[in-house]
């Protein structure tokens, strides 16, 4: 299991989220389905997707799980407490099943083939379960499903992207969204499930990609983040032409839709992400300086455990570059604590590396194994779970104090900020992001700006988390 503390890999917020129907969907719909999702912001998008093709066999969407003729979870096996939740949730939809016989449960996305067997035949939780590579069949699965057969269907793909299906945004802000450019991993890195659950690299048609961003920016959208599990190694191959597009092509295409369209990108590994990369960044201002760098760990002896194909001095080698190319680049990263035989000086090599990499935020894990990754067949997770915890916590502690050094040293700078709502905390202050994905909070005052405007905001303080500014006169 991969647990989480401090910042958070997953937005907690949005764990277990419910899609909720369009506004101003003018359709009738005779049938209703209910989605809730968990984990990365891959399975949120993925569920966008099914949403659409949903929709296109008269399905609406509700947020009310006890009117829906079909209930869907789309699930995550990064983290055992997720797995606990949906099976949590499955038991609770089982028990409405007994009062709404017609209702279908279904399992989506990464738990579906690790336990297919036992949520369909052992514990009898679901109708339907659907791999992630596997959506456009839900419709048939389902009419399967309602003639009292178990439906099944988690087989991987090498070729699908869901290239021309356009998602359902359904719980957006209207401001920013998701595109989803690639799918699957390549990297068999030894904690990790993804390249089981989500099958092998493929890069999505890049006119497609383009042509979604377009249609987001011409509804009202002013951000969009390129997503994949290593977007650095797309790579698209146009066989009408030969034209070969590589992420850097990739980034700089949507970058030209508009000047007002601001283009993010996650997640980079190390080893992928090019000079090329870095001067499309630095060439076009719409294209923010924030790059999320995970390194794991700071020790190159288990660096290689992990199978992460980099030293630690190459590791420091590509922070460096990215400052000399981009010298405001906002840097994140993900680090493990008590990965097997973690030695006391490979914990200190990992605050070393944190220390010169001055990470504005992170993702702070406990380590411990995730059932069929390489690790859990190949080592011992031999670390006290003390000693885990002891370890994360100086970890969290140095990234809460680098976090606030990051924050203080803004203060007094101006910044172009994209507002994307309400402050959680007040509906008098507006809340949004700056080009280094930091969270900036201001007073609404008397302006009439507006959710999708972009305001240059004065800084004049800070919390570890948020910056707090004010409109620059």
């Amino acid at each position: 299991m991969l647990d989480l503390v401090g910042n958070k890999v997953h937005d907690e917020s949005r764990q277990g989220e419910a899609l909720s129907p369009f506004g101003g969907d003018p359709n009738e719909y005779h049938k209703r389905f209910y989605i809730e999702s968990y984990g990365c912001q891959m399975n949120f998008s993925d569920s966008e997707i099914v949403a659409s093709i949903l929709n296109n066999e008269g399905f609406g969407a509700t947020r009310n799980y006890q009117e829906a003729d079909l209930v869907l979870i789309n699930t995550c096996s990064i983290r055992e407490k997720a797995e606990q939740t949906v099976r949590k949730r499955l038991t609770e939809f089982k028990k409405l099943k007994q009062h709404k016989p017609g209702m279908l449960v279904g399992v989506l996305g990464c738990m579906a083939e690790r336990l297919k067997a036992k949520f369909l035949e052992e514990e009898q939780l679901v109708d339907i379960v659907v791999g992630p590579d596997a959506y456009r069949s839900l419709p048939a699965l389902v009419e399967e499903a309602e003639t009292g057969q178990k439906a099944v269907n988690v087989l991987l793909s090498r070729d699908e992207t869901y290239a021309d299906i356009s998602p359902v945004r359904l719980d957006s802000n209207g401001v920013t969204a998701f595109v989803s450019i690639m799918r699957g991993c390549n990297n068999m890195c030894s904690f990790c499930v993804v390249p089981f659950t989500r099958g092998r690299e493929r890069s999505r048609d890049a006119f497609s990609i383009v042509k979604e961003c377009r249609e987001l920016f011409e509804k009202g959208y002013r951000e969009v983040t390129l997503l994949g599990q290593n977007v650095d190694s797309y790579y698209f191959i146009n066989e009408s032409n030969d034209e070969i597009v590589t992420f850097a092509e990739l980034l700089e295409k949507v970058a030209l839709i508009s000047s007002m369209l601001r283009v993010r990108f996650s997640t980079s590994h190390p080893k992928d992400i090019t000079d090329d990369v870095l001067h499309t960044i630095a060439k076009y201002e719409n294209i923010c300086n924030y790059i999320h760098l995970p390194v794991q760990s700071g020790s190159t002896r288990v660096l290689q455990l992990m199978n992460r194909t980099y030293t630690k001095e190459w590791y420091l080698a590509k922070v460096d570059r990215i400052r000399e190319i981009i010298p405001d680049c906002g840097i994140s990263s993900d680090v493990i604590a008590g990965f097997c035989t973690e030695s006391e000086e490979d914990h200190r090599d990992t605050l070393h590396v944190m220390e010169h990499s001055q990470y504005d935020m992170s993702y702070m894990f406990i380590y411990s194994e995730r059932p069929g990754t390489l690790a859990q067949r190949r080592y011992k997770d031999d670390i006290p779970e003390e000693i885990k915890k002891r370890r994360l916590t100086e970890i969290v502690g140095l990234q809460n104090r680098l976090s606030s050094e990051s924050n203080r040293k803004d203060i007094g700078k101006t910044f172009k900020v994209l507002i994307e709502g309400d402050s959680k905390r007040s509906a008098d202050d507006w809340m949004g992001r700056n080009t280094q994905n930091k969270v900036v909070v201001f007073p609404k005052g008397n302006s009439n700006f507006k959710k999708g405007d972009y305001v240059m905001i004065k800084l004049v303080d800070s919390t570890q988390a948020t910056l707090l500014g004010q409109q620059d006169e």
